[in-house]
């Protein structure tokens, strides 16, 4: 309970530091006493909900691939290794061109539906591997996003809409304003909802024929928890873009700090999600001041490392 205590003091830290800095650096003074109306407009207009937005953000992905790797039982499973990001991109992508002017909301539902599909297909893919060596499913997860890749790129290109996918594979929260980032909270709600059964995760994830011994019904607990990961997945992808590698590298950092109960390693894994992200975010909006780097790429590079750092450890592992 204390470390969580500190974690919790250092994640407020996180977002004292992303209120106050960026393009227009604001003081302590302007965030609690006297504020002007250009700091009073840049904090409650862009640097809250970005902040808010962030910590949604970090903290809902997280548990989305801590929920994965349990169903899946495979640490190197999330949503950004196993076609769920690409494929909630797909979905996005086909409701802009049939049907441009539903509400965002409508068009979430149908990413997270292409979503769904998607991780099945993955599922599916596995089933029928000859192989579940530990370091494949993450590169059949790879390799299926890249054909999900490929398809939507090419519809883009097709029909003229390269830029919106684009967007949509980077996140970048430059452009959260008020009024634009709460869809977010429904990811908050999936989360919540994963932390309500979370014991069913835990059981899942020792197997379909002990899971049913206990008396859970693991097809029904694999379809919510699919259900919930899409509709993070989803609701993130239409908000800011695609934030990939913080469901692989969190839960496994927590793994290895507190072991494998899904209710106990929920509230670490949103804590270090959501500081993960907002220092990210921070450091993207600092080293080329006032200009910024999206937070995808800083994610993409320290996750992918990361990644590589975590096949290099399981290698050694299993031989």
């Amino acid at each position: 309970m204390k470390y969580f205590v500190i974690g919790i003091c250092g994640l407020a830290a996180l977002v004292l530091v992303s209120l106050l800095v960026g393009a227009v650096t604001l003081s302590p003074h302007d965030l609690f006493f006297g504020q002007s109306e250009k700091a009073k407009l840049i904090l409650f207009s862009s640097r809250v909900p970005r902040t808010i937005s962030l910590v949604l953000a970090g903290a809902s992905m997280a548990i989305a691939g801590s929920i994965m790797q349990m169903l899946s039982r495979n640490r190197f499973v999330e949503p950004g290794t196993s076609g769920t990001i690409e494929s909630a991109i797909f979905g996005l992508l086909l409701v802009t061109l049939v049907a441009p002017g539903l509400p965002v909301f409508l068009k979430m539902l149908v990413s997270v539906a292409m979503a769904l599909l998607g991780t099945a297909l993955f599922l599916v893919v596995l089933e029928r591997a000859p192989l579940r060596s530990p370091l494949l499913v993450p590169l059949v997860g790879l390799m299926l996003g890249g054909v999900i890749n490929a398809a939507a790129t090419f519809i883009a290109y097709r029909f003229d809409v390269l830029q919106s996918l684009v967007g949509w594979s980077t996140g970048d929260f430059s452009m959260v304003l008020r009024g634009r980032y709460e869809l977010l909270w429904v990811s908050f709600v999936a989360a919540v909802a994963a932390y309500a059964i979370a014991d069913r995760f835990t059981l899942a994830g020792l197997g379909q024929d002990i899971s049913v011994n206990l008396g859970v019904n693991y097809r029904r607990t694999l379809v919510v928890g699919l259900g919930i990961v899409a509709l993070v997945t989803a609701s993130v992808v239409a908000t800011v873009g695609a934030v990939p590698f913080v469901g692989l590298v969190v839960p496994n950092v927590v793994s290895i700090m507190i072991g494998d109960n899904v209710r106990r390693a929920v509230p670490w894994t949103a804590l270090l999600g959501a500081a993960f992200v907002l220092g990210c975010d921070i450091v993207g909006r600092t080293i080329i001041r006032p200009y910024e780097i999206p937070l995808g790429s800083i994610v993409g590079v320290l996750g992918s490392a990361i990644f590589l750092l975590l096949l290099k450890r399981a290698a050694s592992r299993y031989g």
